[in-house]
């Protein structure tokens, strides 16, 4: 089985224009991404794929495999898609070029449920992680999932579910974290179908795999990840480092 993790990286962000190129500790957070990816050692081959040429210098300079997008895409799991299309592998870690800290046994943890899949009825693996802060909860940017008594993935929603109408019946509160390891067969599936009407109301792809019959095991890790998406963020990064 050949695992390979893809770190889709495109230059332009509505909150952070440029993050992925901002110096964090004498390295570029892409650069410091890509660099954990390979350390994990999880992997078979690491890529960064982007529509930047400023990042796909940025990755060669320092060494790193990187590939351009030939299309213009709405989503990470289309600019993965195209890029493995070719590519000979059988599952597919979406890493995100944000999250310079990766958190390793997570990822493990996500190909431990295809090495584990012998009747291959596995289409994705993807993380989820208990919140219990109302604002959190409510927050329509944390996206909830729901899952069956197996794992399996219910639902994802911006909107507060489960919806607990009865005070007297615990229900715990789980936010998607949107790190994927794919089969490749699903992945292709996914990029040759047109955006589905859920996943157009919520903007949120994970829906379209549910929406054309796809399983998604979630796995429930308590690590929040540091992820940079403000100039804040980037900041506190730096103090996590400074503290290392």
């Amino acid at each position: 089985m050949k695992i390979i993790a893809m770190i889709p990286a495109r230059y332009s962000a509505s909150r952070f224009p440029g993050k992925l190129m901002k110096n964090l500790h004498g390295k570029t957070v892409i650069v410091r991404t890509y660099e954990s990816a390979v350390n994990t050692q999880l992997f078979d081959e690491v890529y960064v794929v982007t529509d930047s040429d400023i990042i796909y210098k940025e990755v060669e300079v320092a060494g790193g495999k990187v590939l351009m997008s030939k299309k213009e895409h709405d989503c990470g799991s289309d600019r993965i898609a195209e890029a493995v299309e070719d590519l000979d592998v059988d599952i597919v870690v979406n890493v995100q070029g944000d999250e310079p800290f990766i958190d390793a046994v997570s990822l493990e943890k996500l190909i431990d449920v295809f090495k584990k899949d012998t009747q291959k009825e596995i289409d994705l693996a993807s993380l989820k992680v208990q919140i219990t802060n109302q604002e959190d909860i409510k927050n329509p940017n944390n996206v909830k999932v729901i899952t069956d008594q197996n794992d399996f993935a219910v639902y994802f929603s911006r909107s507060v579910i489960p919806y607990q109408r009865d005070q007297d019946v615990e229900v715990k509160y789980y936010k998607h974290k949107g790190v994927y390891a794919f089969r490749k067969s699903a992945l292709l599936d996914f990029y040759n179908t047109p955006m589905t009407p859920l996943e157009a109301a919520e903007k949120i792809e994970a829906i379209r795999y549910l929406e054309v019959g796809k399983k998604i095991k979630m796995i429930e890790t308590t690590v929040e990840s540091i992820g940079i998406d403000t100039p804040e963020d980037l900041e506190n990064a730096i103090k996590y480092l400074d503290n290392v």
